[in-house]
């Protein structure tokens, strides 16, 4: 992987990562494209990961603050029942994580007809979100869970995370804004887990083919794309757009299901 493939790659992550079109999806396709061995820079796909990771933290820093400051407060405070349902919501993709690892992994090989009907899958909850009846209800604990099971599907390539937690937020008519802050808080220790969890089984120390400039490029490429589109993505859902991303992942979906049959 060279330089020019590393920006490419990162910009891809950083953008879908918070966009509702699937970055897991996007990035196998990306690799595809540009000939890139999937199996073998499963540390470049760790790094962008992170980058993206710290493009939250930048946008929501406030907001973690103000939670840690009121999970020390020692107190059931607003702050406390936020975080508590945070950590409720990451239940299933942690349960997820430690029991088919291995299995999960062995779907990121650039299978585009797996990608294309998982994208179409997230097109499917755009379109039902984007026609739910919205109300100004606040995320309760039941949601945070069932939220949590929509992020535990988001681990197929093609099934968009925040499309999923997002889509599904609205459906149970949670209101717009915190919704999307929400979905995107949700993520933080479950990636950053999972990094973890990659680097202490060795998984990552094999792949040599990958230099540190490149993994340096990607990683700038992701978290500064990953800012923008996570300021986008906010606006996005207050302003109830999610229609036009069901169509675009649809259109990608069904392109990829295309390339696999005629390639």
């Amino acid at each position: 992987m060279n330089w020019i493939e590393a920006i490419i790659l990162g910009i891809i992550q950083g953008l879908t990562e918070f966009l509702p079109v699937s970055s897991s999806g996007h990035l196998e396709i990306g690799k595809v494209a540009l000939g890139v061995n999937a199996e073998k820079s499963l540390i470049f796909t760790v790094v962008v990961h992170g980058a993206t990771v710290m493009s939250t933290i930048v946008i929501f820093w406030k907001d973690i603050l103000a939670i840690f400051k009121g999970l020390f407060a020692f107190k059931w405070n607003d702050e406390t029942k936020y975080a508590v349902k945070l950590i409720v919501s990451m239940i299933p993709v942690i349960i997820l994580g430690f029991t088919f690892a291995d299995e999960i992994e062995s779907l990121f090989t650039g299978n585009m007809l797996l990608v294309g009907s998982m994208l179409l899958i997230t097109a499917l909850l755009l379109t039902f979100s984007y026609y739910a009846k919205q109300t100004e209800k606040e995320i309760s604990f039941s949601n945070s869970f069932i939220i949590g099971i929509a992020q535990a599907f988001a681990v197929l390539p093609g099934i968009s995370r925040s499309g999923a937690t997002i889509s599904t937020g609205l459906i149970l008519k949670n209101k717009k804004d915190g919704i999307a802050k929400f979905s995107f808080l949700m993520v933080l220790i479950p990636i950053i887990g999972a990094n973890l969890k990659d680097l202490m089984d060795g998984k990552l120390s094999g792949n040599s083919d990958i230099s540190a400039s490149v993994l340096i490029v990607g990683f700038l490429a992701a978290f500064i794309s990953g800012v923008l589109a996570c300021r986008w993505m906010i606006g996005i859902v207050k302003k109830g757009k999610l229609i036009y991303f069901a169509i675009y992942c649809a259109l990608v979906g069904l392109g990829a299901i295309i390339y696999y049959f005629v390639a």
